[in-house]
């Protein structure tokens, strides 16, 4: 059978050529071929589902004519019962109607065991119809079950010409022998019908593979291996001979034809593709050149930390790249205008941009020409800008193209750097000063207030005491406040209620600001509790009303703000170091004359101040700023020329539920004892300024200038009730590690600790560490006497 469709004398006995044996295994089985090789078929090809649709149906057909079958056996076989049980009706009523009347009960027995001896009769039963006590009743058999046809026949009799009704026959017959033999009978035709089934699907089965499915696999895999570039010989299958091209011929002879059509196709597709292929060699080579060169550029545009651009020869923009936008800078609000209309440092720089734009009329290239612009969001960023002149082939200028670092990010990076060199080389000064300043502070205050106690009767005098009490007052507020703003003052965090120490202030400020201020407080009513230091904070918010009040020199209104926020970046409050979280807000809002924008970035600097020479010193927004930021919030401004200022400060929230009400403090009084105190000193002034402050409260006391000191007359066996100890001192230890020292041998030692200047020996993150005392230097008589007494007696940690 050729590929032409034409027919072959010889096709009935057609076998495969040797090239396509060798590439094709015989998938087809001949007549002869072994059982497994069937069994093998039936159980992966459609042999299965073909047999099982073959028993399905057949089984149905042979269930449905049995069925049928058994069911006219059926009918029948209850025919005969009913027609045996109406002869009996017929043919034994008389003479049981004569023995019934003569009450012949053997008689009755003898009748009713004859009809008992009939087929399929299993009991029989005669019943007297009589009004006597106890009736006439004669039954024979087994009467009731299952599978039971019963019949019921009145039996009269005649007398005197009258018909009396004298009884009742019942006759029962069992259906169980016609069961029996219709199940038998069912059986045998299941079996009989199952077998020649079974045997006929297999045949049919079998045929159904020689002829049909064993060809259809030789060509799948015929097909599953044909190739247009490697083809092979036309198929050909093995069957045995036949008269007539059948389905499969044709099949076979339309397939051959269409292979050898595609194979003429393919020969013209590639010699058409070789054509093509050498047509487009040159376009593709010179198409890939242009988009390399157009990629590498892109890429270098898209990827390079700077943005392109260009310019016309009036040096208005004609292109950015899409990197600009990563910057905050809009295609659409750049392209068409010239760089200098986006300065903002034109006016102050004018000589720069001068020299600038004498270089670009020059057509002269230019590196690193730095200038300040603002993006879309109106933020300032930084730019430092390359370019080079584009002339074209006649030498006629074309504009400029170059490129633009942002250095918004550096410069950022280096203003943070010198603010926190700023702030370390505060804390640095602060720390060494605070030190010396507070202990002499402590021995002026101290001796101030003993000599106001001697001058109480000479009121000029008097007066010169209370100047120096004053002055020195007003310095170590000073020093408090240095210490604020480089966090370095050692904060006593706790819950507090901001609601409630708002309100306490505010009636604070009254006498402060003075009649011409109007203030006014609008608190949120659900204000969360806030972890900070109470007397801090009142000291912040009373920094931001003076701040407020003399920005209203003619007066005007001060409104207190509390609010809740939750913050997730710099956002409301402006400060990008914010931590995400939950806030207390409370602001301090003003009518005054506003913060200039030249100077707003700068109010928080320490010793920066608008006010005249000697009305203030420019510490007072810095300690709020150091507070704020040492409590883990921050800072943030809103102002505007004319139209006042709102300074908010943002308070961690706190998670407990009981908050301290932070009220006003009444002076304490002075408080005396006469335990022992153990004084830790190396100032010799300040040494003696306790000696003597304790003796005047009545306590005795045992000193040591230094640890070691300390520790040989805890040694020593020493009795004392309260260690009072400074907490920096000379000598390798400071007051810390000697209180931990001494209490490895008391482990029930009280301590003390005081202190004008705290490092980390009970101060981390800011906060004193959990159980510690601590009397700031400088401290007061009655201050002294108060913490002494509540170390003494267990109202503070110790």
């Amino acid at each position: 059978m050729g590929n032409t469709g034409e027919q072959d004398p010889n096709r009935g006995r057609a076998i495969a050529p040797a090239a396509a044996n060798e590439d094709l295994p015989r998938i087809g089985v001949p007549i002869g071929a072994p059982l497994p090789r069937v069994f093998s078929w039936f159980r992966s090809g459609i042999g299965l589902r073909l047999l099982g649709a073959v028993l399905l149906f057949s089984s149905i057909v042979t269930l449905t004519l049995t069925a049928l079958q058994l069911y006219l056996d059926y009918d029948r076989e209850v025919g005969v019962i009913e027609t045996r049980l109406n002869e009996i009706g017929r043919s034994y009523l008389g003479s049981l109607g004569e023995s019934l009347w003569s009450l012949d009960r053997n008689q009755l027995e003898l009748q009713l065991n004859g009809i008992l001896r009939l087929p399929d009769i299993q009991a029989v039963e005669i019943r007297e119809f009589a009004d006597r006590p106890k009736p006439l009743r004669v039954a024979v058999g087994d009467s009731g079950g299952r599978s039971v046809v019963a019949r019921d026949y009145p039996i009269d009799y005649v007398t005197q010409g009258e018909k009396h009704r004298i009884g009742t026959l019942r006759v029962e017959a069992t259906l169980t022998d016609v069961y029996r033999q219709l199940l038998n009978r069912a059986l045998i035709i299941l079996a009989s019908q199952a077998a020649k089934t079974f045997l006929v699907s297999l045949f049919i089965i079998y045929m159904f593979h020689l002829l049909v499915t064993r060809h259809l696999v030789a060509i799948a895999e015929f097909v599953s291996k044909y190739t247009l570039a490697r083809p092979q010989p036309p198929l050909h299958l093995e069957r045995g001979p036949s008269q007539e091209i059948d389905e499969l011929d044709k099949v076979i002879d339309a397939f051959n034809a269409m292979s050898a059509s595609l194979q003429r196709a393919y020969g013209d597709l590639r010699l058409a593709n070789t054509n093509l292929e050498r047509d487009l060699q040159v376009r593709r080579g010179a198409e890939a050149d242009a988009r390399r060169s157009e990629q590498r550029f892109r890429d270098y545009a898209e990827t390079a930390s700077d943005w392109f651009w260009e310019t016309g020869p009036d040096h208005v923009f004609t292109y950015i790249s899409d990197r600009a936008g990563a910057f905050g800078m809009l295609r659409d609000r750049v392209v068409g205008r010239r760089r200098p209309d986006g300065a903002i440092d034109l006016e102050t720089e004018p000589q720069k941009w001068r020299d600038h734009m004498a270089a670009l009329d020059r057509h002269e290239p230019f590196r690193k020409f730095e200038y300040r612009g603002r993006d879309a969001a109106g933020r300032i960023r930084h730019f430092s800008v390359n370019g080079r002149p584009v002339f074209d082939a006649d030498g006629r200028f074309l504009g400029y193209r170059g490129s633009t670092t942002d250095l918004t990010g550096q410069h950022e990076t280096e203003e943070r750097l010198r603010q926190s060199q700023k702030m370390d080389a505060i804390g640095q000064l602060t720390g060494g000063v605070a030190h010396d300043f507070n202990n002499v502070l402590t021995v002026i205050t101290g001796t101030i207030e003993i000599l106001q106690e001697g001058l109480a009767d000479k009121p000029q005098l008097a007066a010169i005491a209370q100047l120096i009490d004053d002055a020195a007052t007003r310095g170590a507020e000073i020093t408090s406040q240095l210490l604020t703003f480089a966090r370095r003052q050692p904060l006593d965090p706790r819950e507090i209620d901001v609601n409630g120490l708002v309100v306490e202030t505010a009636r604070m400020l009254k006498p402060i600001l003075g009649e011409h201020i109007e203030i006014d407080a609008e608190l949120t009513d659900d204000a969360w509790f806030a972890m900070a230091d109470p007397s801090q904070l009142s000291s912040a918010i009373v920094n931001l009303a003076v701040n407020a009040r003399d920005a209203m020199p003619g007066g005007g209104k001060l409104t207190l703000q509390t609010a809740n926020r939750i913050l997730d970046g710099a956002g409301e409050s402006g400060d990008r170091e914010m931590e995400p979280g939950e806030f207390v807000m409370i602001a301090v809002a003003d009518t005054g004359h506003g913060i200039p924008a030249d100077i707003r970035d700068r109010v928080f600097e320490p010793f920066f101040t608008t006010k005249g020479v000697g009305r203030g010193t420019g510490l007072g927004l810095s300690m709020v700023y150091g507070f704020a930021k040492q409590t883990g919030g921050t800072v943030a401004i809103e102002s505007e020329e004319g139209r006042g200022t709102v300074m908010r400060l943002f308070l961690p929230r706190s998670i407990g539920r009981m908050a301290s009400q932070a009220g006003p403090v009444a002076a304490p009084s002075l408080a005396r004892g006469h335990e022992t105190i153990l004084v830790v000193e190396d100032d010799p002034l300040v040494q003696g300024y306790v000696i003597a402050q304790l003796g005047s409260l009545g306590y005795r006391t045992v000193v040591a200038s230094d640890g070691a000191a300390a520790l040989a007359l805890v040694g020593q066996g020493v009795k004392f009730d309260l260690l009072f100890t400074d907490i920096i001192m000379p000598g390798g230890m400071n007051g810390r590690e000697l209180a931990e020292a001494i209490r490895e041998r008391r482990p029930d030692a009280r301590v003390l600790y005081t202190s004008g200047y705290t490092d980390d020996a009970i101060v981390h993150e800011g906060h004193l560490d959990p159980g510690v005392s601590l009397l700031r230097k400088p401290y007061r008589k009655s201050e002294l006497s108060q913490k002494i007494r509540e170390v003494l007696t267990g109202s503070l940690p110790y």
